[in-house]
């Protein structure tokens, strides 16, 4: 049933299957695919940690890699990269001279801040617990770091003159750091929850409806991916410095014990090549 590919291509595999006929697809809403795609891989079929992998729908669900982009920076266009876009940027509506506070510096939170730059905001602000994140931010763009221990609150009414951020992103997917955000939004901001959230979260209406705050959550489409791709190939996108650490198949175990262990590893993503 695959047409438009061929043997040998080389392409990146989207986090989310489309089948690009049902209602949602046809909206450029893949993530809610109801002919048996959206979020799949990993999730109800077997993903794509493995030597030989069966991909749904694969025509609209891979993307042909330009030539020589290295396809370990094509492994953050599966995923990350249009989710920090499109869940948290676009959802956002981040416009040139916006102040964007981004609560989490993981790999997506880190996504954040590089396609965030995109539109020229003012300020990129990062709020993380580890120095070595808040560091990493830094090299993909953010101007001002803050560490969570800290009063955050403050710290962005200083960048801000008293006023707080347009943007708040929730790039963690916890009850507190949700909570934090939207604390440090201005009236008329925005929170985008990027994070993926285990608990509920407590939503202050009680202060937030006075103050015109729009929320918005939402699971990646992956319809930006070809534009992504061609951003990232023409060197205008650059987030290799995501990747810091790769290994082997035969290398399995330890990859996912550096990935276990952050706070000693240093690890932010971690690619694994056959």
């Amino acid at each position: 049933g695959v047409r438009d590919r061929k043997v040998g291509d080389r392409v990146v595999v989207s986090c989310i299957s489309a089948c690009g006929s049902c209602s949602y697809c046809r909206e450029a809403r893949y993530g809610q695919c109801l002919s048996g795609g959206g979020w799949v891989l990993g999730h109800t079929i077997n993903g794509v940690q493995a030597e030989l992998v069966r991909v749904p729908f694969g025509d609209l669900s891979t993307y042909v890699l330009p030539v020589g982009l290295d396809p370990g920076t094509a492994v953050l266009l599966a995923d990350i990269l249009p989710t920090a876009y499109e869940v948290g940027v676009l959802s956002a509506g981040v416009s040139p001279g916006d102040t964007v506070v981004i609560v989490g510096a993981g790999p997506v939170g880190l996504a954040a801040v590089a396609t965030a730059r995109l539109y020229s905001p003012a300020h990129i602000i990062v709020v993380d617990r580890d120095a070595a994140r808040l560091q990493a931010a830094k090299g993909l763009g953010a101007d001002i770091t803050l560490d969570a221990a800290t009063d955050v609150l403050a710290g962005v009414q200083e960048v801000t003159g008293g006023l707080g951020a347009h943007v708040a992103f929730e790039a963690v997917g916890l009850p507190e750091t949700f909570e934090l955000c939207t604390t440090v939004l201005r009236p008329g901001g925005r929170v985008a929850n990027i994070g993926v959230h285990g608990k509920p979260a407590t939503l202050h209406l009680e202060s937030l409806w006075i103050k015109d705050i729009t929320i918005t959550t939402g699971l990646v489409d992956t319809r930006t991916t070809p534009r992504l791709l061609d951003l990232v190939a023409s060197g205008q996108l650059e987030v290799d410095s995501i990747i810091t650490h790769r290994f082997g198949f035969d290398e399995m175990a330890e990859a996912y014990d550096v990935f276990s262990r952050p706070q000693d590893s240093g690890a932010l993503k971690v690619v694994m090549f056959r």
